[in-house]
């Protein structure tokens, strides 16, 4: 009897051995295996995240080449490079396609970048929507925030107290600041640093604490913000497109000193001795194609513009009064648009009224946007519907701590339909935006 009481023990002990092996054996492939799956998810992750990189990087590389090129391209579909590309152990497949103008001005056009990454047996494409920028985009733009003269005679040209900019700003220098200037808009500048004027004892902000104020005696309002140290712009020497447009079929290209008027209902009052008819003045529609250009001359411009135009000059372009649009578009829709180009200087003559307005982007290719005897008038304010681009920054008055002197005050406003529908053949920037990007 007491036997078969330990044999039966004996016999439960073994079963229960048996159990916990199985359990354990179950446990251990369980793991095995939970591991082995692991590795697999891992592996994918790691290919998927190499293959995103790889077509990043081909986004990348397709931007630099679109810089790289003398104009934007204009075909259906462009693959730089002619097939896959190696990089990071995989490659990548690159195709631009151009989508068109973005608006009414045939330079700015729309592409649609398309990057494949493989990287193994894994892919994944990535799309980026590009803009080219134009000029149009800004509402002040300078080389430099110095003018100089024609003896060379250099001197900081500043922003004031009562200076108001509503738009987008970017110089290739640095700012000048003096008082409490506002910006609306995003600010860039090139150097790293403001220079301001601190009550006529001038100071570079990269010696005091703050890189974008110095109270109490300046104090710029940036709304939007202010980025330091951004990228070089390159502006370009002439007006290449608009020469080209304006004497082509649908053009108006002139010789010799022209002024024009606009009419607002549509046409142009013309005066040029060179041209048939017009040596003492003669009406003619706006060009078809929106481009009228002056050589060997100056163009002087007024009027109410009715009209896609932009008008310019191989030597100066002065405004003696008023240029509105007839449909103003800050009252509702408008398709008047003007540009402004002078391969030297655009200046405000000195007889101009004392409230001015300029509805247009003005460009100044080699000099500068400024008021002739800048300094021996006083005026009131001058309003700019558009925006201002030019070489070296050019006054428009004076000032002596908060006290104005002479010249004007500004208000400067930007036109926002510039950024995808600037001005018949305002000259791009070389550089593109991005309108948005997504995986496929």
């Amino acid at each position: 009897m007491n036997m078969m009481r330990k044999r039966t023990k004996k016999g439960s002990a073994l079963i229960f051995v048996l159990v916990m092996i199985i359990a354990l054996l179950i446990y251990a492939t369980a793991f095995i295996s939970a591991s082995i799956n692991q590795t697999f998810i891992a592996d994918i992750f790691k290919r998927r995240a190499a293959a995103f990189n790889i077509a990043e990087a081909g986004l990348d590389h397709a931007l630099l080449w679109l810089r790289s090129q003398d104009s934007p391209p204009a075909a259906d579909s462009v693959d730089p490079w002619g097939g896959p590309q190696n990089v990071g152990g995989g490659t990548y497949t690159v195709a631009i396609d151009d989508l068109g103008p973005v608006g009414t001005n045939p330079l700015v056009r729309r592409y649609k970048v398309t990057s494949t990454g493989t990287f193994g047996n894994m892919s994944r494409v990535l799309s980026n929507y590009l803009k080219v920028d134009n000029f149009g985009g800004y509402l002040w733009w300078t080389n430099s925030e110095t003018y100089c003269d024609d003896w060379n005679r250099c001197q900081n040209v500043w922003f004031w107290t009562r200076d108001h900019l509503s738009g987008p700003t970017h110089t290739n220098s640095h700012y000048n600041i003096a008082g409490n200037p506002v910006f609306d808009g995003r600010a860039h500048s090139v150097d790293p640093y403001i220079y301001f004027y601190n009550n006529n004892n001038p100071v570079t902000s990269d010696e005091l604490p703050d890189l974008t104020s110095n109270p109490p005696n300046d104090v710029p309002v940036f709304n939007d913000g202010i980025e330091l140290g951004v990228a070089h712009i390159d502006m370009p020497e002439n007006a290449l497109a608009l020469r080209s447009a304006a004497a082509s079929t649908g053009g108006l290209y002139l010789t010799g000193n022209t002024t024009a008027v606009f009419n607002s209902n549509g046409t142009i009052y013309l005066t040029n001795r060179n041209k048939s008819g017009c040596r003492s003045g003669c009406t003619v529609s706006i060009p078809t194609n929106g481009a009228l250009f002056v050589n060997n001359g100056t163009l002087t411009v007024s009027g109410t513009l009715n009209g896609r135009l932009t008008v310019g000059a191989s030597q100066d372009v002065i405004i003696p009064n008023n240029i509105v649009y007839a449909d103003d578009p800050r009252d509702g829709t408008s398709d008047d648009t003007l540009g402004i180009i002078s391969e030297s200087d655009v200046v405000i003559d000195d007889i101009a009224p004392s409230n001015l307005e300029i509805d247009a982007a003005v460009m100044a290719l080699n000099n500068s946007f400024m008021m002739e005897n800048w300094d021996d008038y006083m005026k009131g304010t001058l309003t700019v519907y558009g925006g201002i681009i030019q070489d070296l920054r050019g006054p428009v008055g004076t000032f002596s701590g908060s006290t104005k002197m002479s010249g004007y005050d500004k208000n400067y406003i930007h036109d926002s339909r510039f950024i995808n529908s600037p001005p018949p053949f305002m000259p791009n920037t070389g550089d593109y935006t991005t309108l948005s990007w997504e995986e496929n």
